[in-house]
């Protein structure tokens, strides 16, 4: 079931609330400068496009990246870093709605901002997401709903699960690391982005809006889903602990 809940401008503009929206901001900046700076870096070095060295290369950095700002956001806003984790986290009653657009809109702008400071430093184009050769809207906007729904459900088993807590250092080298391994998966496919403010950024930087929309539908709908499996089936069933017995 879903558990959206609206909110109130109070909480969404408490003190607290707002240093989440900065620590939002800064993280997704630190994320998309690493992980579009990879990109360019790459191509700099080889002059040529995305081979299979490069995709490793670049999945590496992500997979990093997101480890570095999803630990360093934690415990301030709970390192969301991504507008379908957040809206994932919203079906599952984790954030507000209302808290969860000053989220996005710290998210996108985090991403553009770090987008034009790649292409101020290097001079060079930033890269976009884009459709592999011969892959449709239709594959890529599936492709893009599997490899988010296996994020979000990570971030749902591994940080929001109440019943195991926050896993501590393995949430986010997991989160990471199912990033990384998605986008050697689908990298030459859909491009693996898992993240419409990943995707945004680079857009307005460059421009190029070619296809932007499977960036966001894609990956809110796999996000949607891991929040309503995830919530559903496993943490809606859990049990009220007995007081009286004792857990490890």
């Amino acid at each position: 079931m879903v558990k959206l809940a609206f909110g109130s401008f109070g909480d969404s503009f408490s003190v607290g609330s707002l240093k989440a929206y900065i620590a939002e901001f800064i993280a997704t900046l630190v994320f998309v400068f690493a992980g579009v700076g990879s990109a360019v870096a790459y191509g700099k070095l080889t002059d040529a496009s995305l081979d299979p060295t490069g995709l490793v290369a670049i999945a590496v950095a992500h997979a990093f990246a997101l480890f570095v700002g999803v630990s360093i956001a934690a415990n301030i806003s709970g390192g969301h870093l991504n507008p379908a984790v957040t809206f994932g986290l919203a079906i599952g009653g984790n954030i507000t709605i209302l808290t969860g657009i000053f989220y996005w809109i710290a998210q996108l702008l985090g991403s553009i901002v770090a987008s034009f400071l790649v292409k101020f430093v290097t001079q060079l184009d930033v890269p976009t997401h884009a459709l592999g050769a011969g892959v449709g809207a239709i594959e890529g906007v599936v492709f893009e709903i599997i490899i988010t729904f296996a994020l979000v459900y990570t971030v749902y088993a591994t940080a929001a699960d109440p019943k195991k807590g926050s896993l501590g250092t393995i949430a986010p080298i997991a989160i990471g690391f199912i990033v990384g391994a998605n986008i050697l998966a689908a990298g030459p496919f859909s491009g693996g982005s898992m993240n419409p403010a990943r995707s945004f950024g680079p857009a307005v930087a460059s421009g190029s809006y070619s296809d932007i929309w499977i960036y966001w539908v894609g990956p809110l709908i796999g996000g949607g889903l891991a929040g309503l499996v995830y919530g559903d089936i496993f943490i809606a069933s859990y049990a009220p602990v007995p007081q009286s017995e004792d857990y490890a």
